[in-house]
């Protein structure tokens, strides 16, 4: 007979035989025996390594801030996927944020110090504000200059260094439907005194001539732009935001003033103008119920239609802002923009992995989307467009002299709501043009000339 002292021995080194033997404790826990060949620091490293070849490294997270909506926010998360699939290691969360809050809201972010390291700009003065705080980082040596149309990235050029890259460009041309300009026997304009003489003709068969809903001030401002360019030519912006010659007080300023108020009172825009919403579309329900005839208006424009009205794609047509006798403007000079530009704040953790994103974001595979599925010419060499409309905007835009970017972005932020506040004054004719643009000058000298 065994003795129980002798058995319970056994019986214990039985038990310990059989869980060293058994699989190894997958959590990780504190109970796991130890690595008795005394080598562990050499075996996590390598471990270590071995994981970071495979792609399972560290867990890294990027933000990404953008406000592009339907095919074009389709066409972002279809990159992303594409930069995760490249990096398994990282995530990318992606914030899609409203337009008119996003420039606010991101001044917050970068301000308080928790920017996203990979952000939307339009470039131009909004975007060289970050860059003169030292707040974006230089990408040129991550980003090939050649890939790029050279006047979209030049926008986000200063002082020859790069601080981010373009995906698209707009052009802003005048809509108008096509069976209304037959059934009225009206032609696209040459000149200024043509779409006077059109504003005049709807407005006499009881149709609002131009659609436009300018609670948002930026929708307004493109009349100002282009009135403003077709009189003092495309130096006068530049004249007077580099401070070299006219400024924003100039005559050809105030004359475009004038003829803003001259189409209020012809009744060329709806009835509380400045009170109605672009972003709840409004302007673009006139157009599609025929009591507008017209709309000043991006490119972006055709998307709209082809996601809110699609049957009314086949009545629309645009021709560009006519030039104004005795002006030194000319038709062929456009108004427009470079959207989306990605660029890379400078207290992100990751640089280089967020500069990737920037490249894939504003791949040719990219551009080639949102070109073809969102309606955006392309601001990257190379696009086959598949849509004739985009094609022919393409087309417009690289055969313009001449191209003013939106004031409102181009401008510091402080003396672009001064400009954006004057002018839907003028449209509710609460300010004469001369006041108006006293208004501005002096916010320029106050802003350009510390």
């Amino acid at each position: 007979m065994i003795n129980k002292k002798i058995f319970w021995l056994m019986l214990v080194t039985i038990m310990f035989v059989f869980a060293a033997c058994g699989p190894s404790d997958s959590t990780g826990t504190d109970d796991a025996p130890e690595d008795v060949s005394g080598d562990t620091d050499t075996e996590t490293e390598n471990s270590g390594e071995d994981a970071e070849i495979a792609g399972d490294g560290e867990q890294i997270t990027l933000n990404l801030w953008h406000i592009e909506t339907g095919p074009s926010e389709e066409t972002i998360e279809v990159a992303v996927e594409r930069f995760e699939e490249n990096n398994p290691n990282v995530t990318v969360e992606v914030s899609q944020q409203e337009n008119d809050p996003y420039k606010s809201q991101l001044s917050v972010a970068m301000g308080g110090g928790n920017p996203p390291d990979v952000f939307h700009s339009w470039g131009g003065g909004w975007l060289k504000q970050f860059v003169d705080s030292d707040q974006v980082l230089d990408i040129t040596d991550s980003v090939d200059a050649s890939l790029y149309n050279e006047a979209a990235l030049s926008v986000a050029t200063f002082d020859h260094n790069i601080y981010g890259a373009p995906v698209s460009m707009d052009v802003v041309p005048v809509f108008y439907n096509k069976d209304m300009f037959e059934e009225y026997g009206l032609e696209e304009p040459e000149t200024y005194d043509d779409l006077l003489d059109i504003v005049q003709t709807l407005s006499d068969n009881g149709v609002t001539p131009f659609a436009l809903a300018n609670q948002t001030k930026w929708t307004g401002s493109f009349y100002l732009m282009y009135l403003a360019e077709r009189i003092g030519g495309p130096e006068l912006f530049n004249e007077a935001f580099e401070r070299s010659g006219r400024t924003f007080d100039d005559e050809a300023y105030v004359e475009a003033g004038r003829k803003i108020q001259e189409l209020v009172e012809m009744g060329a825009f709806p009835e509380g103008v400045n009170g109605m919403n672009y972003d709840t579309g409004q302007s673009r329900q006139m157009l599609y119920t025929e009591s507008a005839a017209m709309m000043t208006m991006g490119g972006w424009l055709v998307n709209n239609v082809r996601d809110e009205m699609p049957e009314f794609e086949d009545k629309l047509g645009f021709f560009l802002f006519p030039s104004v006798e005795g002006g030194e403007g000319a038709k062929n000079h456009v108004v427009g923009g470079v959207s989306p530009v990605f660029s890379v704040a400078q207290q992100t953790d990751h640089p280089e992995l967020a500069a990737e994103l920037v490249n894939e974001l504003a791949s040719l595979e990219t551009a080639t989307e949102m070109a073809n599925n969102a309606g955006s010419i392309s601001a990257v060499m190379g696009v086959e467009y598949d849509d004739p409309y985009i094609q022919e905007m393409s087309e417009v835009l690289e055969s313009s002299e001449a191209m003013q970017t939106y004031y409102d972005q181009t401008l510091p932020p402080e003396l672009a709501q001064v400009h954006l506040d004057t002018t839907q004054a003028l449209f509710g004719l609460s300010m004469e043009p001369e006041e108006a643009m006293d208004e501005v000058e002096e916010k320029a000298e106050e802003v350009l000339e510390e």
